[in-house]
């Protein structure tokens, strides 16, 4: 009997609207949805359900937005009796992923991941850095040319090893654009200028990491009841205080994103299931390994399909 891995989507994923129907239907996923209004001061949940759009893709809203909707479908699917012997999300996912593990309570996730969204839009000057997705080109493309623009012309590094053939690179806006036309020179298909408020997953976001350190020493954080692989380090891990290791990490560090699937496989992993809102994960996954079962639970309907399928 192969095992079954949860994974958690990161920011790019949010919709308005989404949510709403595990709202209105569960009062386990509205309690979630009433305890983040509560925790922040604020009406997250009509954020979700009504937008506007733009106000709902800021980091700072994003962040908070997706892990309620993530955790409240995960509740939906905790009690259809379905338990994961693996965990993990992406970027931001992981803080649902500690979440779903114990690690940390939903009410803090809630808090520190508004923390961390307003942490990451202040890091780095409006229009100073951005991000591209680079498609069709390899790593050891992406790596080399990174480099090699970093040395000329500024901060330009891999952010996201997402899937053979796609990945985001992440830095100063000029070497950046650089970057990009290089690697089109190299081969690569297809480079999109991706519309972020900074450059994620690099070394410009240090500031933030050092920010964060401080938020996450002060968490209550206990050992992971399901392991989570990590994005940073690409391993399954457990312990409370390496758990907090890599949160902090991770602001400054690529998302290692193909490698933590593998490393999944590699433990048996054959079904993955991805909660929350979107499907980005699921996709990522039928590229990164063929044969698997990958499927995304986003609402009412696709639970059901799960649970079929689960049998």
């Amino acid at each position: 009997m192969g095992k079954t891995a949860f994974l958690f989507p990161g920011q790019g994923s949010q919709a308005v609207g989404m949510g709403r129907t595990a709202f209105d239907e569960h009062p386990w996923a509205r309690e979630c949805f009433e305890e983040a209004d509560e925790r922040l001061g604020f009406s997250l949940s009509r954020l979700c359900f009504e937008g506007p759009e733009d106000q709902l893709r800021l980091t700072a809203n994003a962040q908070p937005a997706i892990l309620t909707t993530s955790f409240a479908l995960f509740r939906l699917v905790e009690k259809n009796g379905l338990k994961p012997d693996f965990v993990a999300g992406h970027s931001l996912g992981e803080y649902t992923a500690l979440a779903a593990s114990g690690v940390i309570s939903f009410a803090d996730a809630v808090q520190t991941v508004r923390q961390r969204g307003l942490f990451m839009e202040e890091a780095v000057p409006a229009g100073q850095g951005t991000m591209a997705a680079v498609i069709g080109a390899d790593r050891e493309t992406v790596d080399r040319v990174c480099r090699e623009v970093s040395e000329e012309l500024g901060v330009v590094e891999p952010a996201n090893y997402n899937c053979p053939g796609q990945l985001v690179i992440s830095g100063e806006a000029d070497a950046v654009k650089a970057a990009g036309e290089k690697m089109m020179t190299a081969g690569a298909r297809r480079v999109i200028s991706l519309s972020v408020s900074g450059p994620f997953h690099s070394s410009l976001m240090k500031p933030a990491a050092d920010r964060m350190e401080d938020v996450l020493g002060q968490l209550d954080m206990r050992d992971a009841a399901v392991p989570i692989v990590t994005n940073v380090f690409a391993r399954p891990e457990w312990v409370a205080d390496k758990l907090r290791h890599a949160l902090v990490e991770q602001i400054s560090s690529p998302v290692l994103w193909e490698d933590s699937v593998r490393r999944m496989v590699d433990e048996g992993v054959d079904t993955f299931v991805e909660i929350g809102p979107g499907n980005v994960l699921t996709g990522l996954i039928r590229k990164i390994q063929r044969g698997v079962t990958a499927v995304s639970v986003r609402d009412e309907e696709s639970l059901r399909n799960l649970l079929e399928k689960m049998g």
